[in-house]
């Protein structure tokens, strides 16, 4: 695989990805300390605070894209990375919950239209057969971009005083303006017209579209079996020795980086993507299998079989990933792609909000049993993929028809 996608717009999105995500990085290991230890804030409040922000993110996605396509989705995106760096600078005055409260929505929202503009702005530069292919660069550079930042999040950690997390929370902020920066090199994308008449936001009546972000999002809980329920399954139900958890994760890391340019092919048609969402849940079910037998045996056996499902896991995740943008592209009308993107992107941030509860609940309240439930979940979800595209294909193709009988002067 290439390091960097040719040169052009692909490379330009995929520079100001790392950039980001050095900082999201940064974001994600350290915020917790920051704010209980440096802000003062009780977890309760933290956990309150995030969730209310990832419903803000939610309601916004959809209408934050319809601006994107009305506005401009370079504009839109450079406008929102701009947002999000003051904000995130901001943090460092926030001293009482309503204040996190604020800012932490208010970041959400602009959160909200990165990723609507973001797909819209993959859509309008880049051509599209290469679509997918270049949200899959994305997504590869993502992982490197977080993975830096982790490292450099624990010198701040190691510190542990309110200077230290006040240079990470500026960095962070400084990273996503940096990021903006990049994207000006972009070419503009024009704006699309308003419809004349009907809906503004044809996403959220597309019953269809609907449809498959809601299972795609529903299979997104996968990403919580990796970051919160096998962790807790190995400390607490299985003789596999603690640093196995930084095992699988760097598993998954390394494949993501290495293959999921490489997992996308054939995903360019939602004919394609259909039946590589339908192989993740079969690869995801099965890891949820072999995760489960590792409790309870010995050490060796342990590690071995929850490195074969870390590996069986990542492989269905690379599929997922890619089948949701083969099929979000494809089903979005061009002159849609921002609202439509901002939709598909509600899906993962439901999925986000219900894992914590679902995966803990059923793998670990549950054991073996429920890792079991929680793998024909992910099973049932890929197989019902196929008829949902081929149901919003059928419904694509009435529409323009419909609308061609309607050009036709009686």
């Amino acid at each position: 695989m290439r390091l960097l996608p040719a040169p052009g717009p692909a490379r330009i999105l995929t520079l100001g990805t790392l950039v980001k995500t050095v900082g999201r990085g940064l974001w994600l290991v350290a915020s917790a300390l920051f704010l209980t230890r440096s802000v003062g804030l009780s977890a309760a409040e933290v956990g309150a605070g995030l969730t209310v922000s990832a419903l803000v993110g939610v309601l916004a996605s959809a209408p934050t894209g319809y601006l994107a396509d009305r506005v401009g989705p370079r504009g839109t995106q450079i406008g929102a990375l701009v947002a999000a760096g003051m904000l995130t600078a901001g943090l460092v005055a926030v001293r009482s919950f309503p204040a996190f409260l604020l800012v932490g929505a208010a970041t959400a929202l602009a959160d909200a239209a990165d990723r609507g503009a973001r797909g819209a702005l993959i859509a309008g530069a880049i051509p599209a057969d290469q679509r997918v292919r270049t949200r899959a660069y994305l997504r590869a550079t993502t992982n490197v971009g977080i993975s830096v930042g982790a490292v450099l999040a624990g010198f701040a950690i190691a510190a542990d005083t309110r200077a230290a997390y006040v240079a990470l929370v500026l960095t962070a902020a400084t990273a996503s303006l940096a990021a903006a920066a990049v994207l000006t090199r972009l070419p503009v994308v024009p704006p699309v017209a308003a419809p004349a008449h009907g809906p503004r936001l044809v996403a959220l009546r597309d019953r269809p579209f609907l449809a498959f972000t809601v299972l795609d999002g529903l299979m997104s809980m996968h990403f919580g079996l990796l970051n919160i329920a096998l962790p807790l399954w190995i400390a607490g139900h299985t003789r596999a020795p603690a640093w196995a958890i930084s095992g699988v994760m760097l598993v998954n890391t390394v494949m993501v980086v290495l293959f999921q340019v490489r997992a996308a092919r054939g995903t360019e048609n939602v004919t394609g993507a259909a039946r590589a969402s339908r192989r993740a849940g079969v690869a995801i079910a099965a890891a949820c299998v072999l995760f489960a037998v590792s409790g309870g045996l010995p050490t060796v056996a342990a590690v071995g079989l929850l490195g074969c499902g870390a590996l069986v896991h990542v492989i269905g995740e690379l599929w997922h990933s890619a089948a949701g943008w083969g099929i979000s592209f494809g089903l979005a009308p061009e002159e849609a792609q921002g609202q439509y993107q901002g939709a598909y992107s509600m899906g993962y941030e439901l999925g986000k909000m219900l894992a914590p509860v679902v995966v803990t609940s059923l793998a670990i309240g549950w054991g073996v049993p429920g890792w079991l439930l929680l793998g024909g979940l992910f099973l049932l979800l890929g197989a019902l993929m196929p008829p949902v595209v081929r149901w919003a294909a059928r419904s694509r193709l009435a529409q323009r028809q419909e609308r061609q009988e309607r050009a036709v002067p009686v």
